[in-house]
């Protein structure tokens, strides 16, 4: 009996996406790391901070799609730069709000615009109407994914030092059929 043959890699939509973003996203990366000093990571953050104006680190974490430890370890970077302000909560400590200082403004208003030139001229290869079926087409994509995930039942993976192995396809598989 013969597998059957599997889909090319480049056929799958999330793998496109990700080559998308590694080549087009590879020229921000530049611009933020070698002109402007911060990383991809932070310049998320700074851009959600500048659209959203000031929050807390775990609703900066959620907005930016990003884990609270690396937003964490990024806004440390940030406020070090004096990109970022953090201000303890009146009452909790371990809570902070975060905002733009007027030199993370700066540099946001300065990148912003070099960022969004970037994504014209890439959006510049389809035609308006391809452009706004494409934009549309975005949103449903990402509505789909958003419900798939809260519908998604799957293991969370064990980051600690002492992580075990997995157990493999078959053996997960007669775990859950045993409970």
């Amino acid at each position: 009996m013969t597998a059957a043959p599997r889909p090319p890699l480049d056929d799958l939509l999330l793998y496109r996406l990700s080559r998308l973003l590694a080549v087009a996203g590879s020229m921000v990366i530049r611009l933020c790391e070698g002109r402007f000093g911060i990383t991809r990571r932070e310049w998320r953050l700074i851009a959600t901070l500048a659209s959203r104006g000031e929050l807390g680190s775990s609703q900066l974490a959620e907005h930016a799609q990003l884990d609270r430890a690396r937003t964490s370890k990024a806004v440390g970077s940030m406020v070090a730069k004096q990109l970022v302000t953090r201000v303890a909560r009146a009452g909790d400590r371990r809570q902070v709000q975060l905002g733009l200082t007027d030199a993370g403004r700066a540099l946001y208003d300065e990148l912003f615009p070099l960022v969004t030139k970037i994504n014209a001229e890439l959006l510049g290869a389809l035609d308006a109407a391809d452009a706004e079926r494409f934009d549309d087409s975005l949103h449903r994509l990402q509505a789909r994914a958003e419900r798939m995930v809260e519908e998604a039942v799957l293991p969370k993976a064990d980051r600690g030092r002492h992580a075990q192995v997995s157990p493999g396809p078959r053996q997960g598989a007669r775990d859950r059929v045993a409970r």
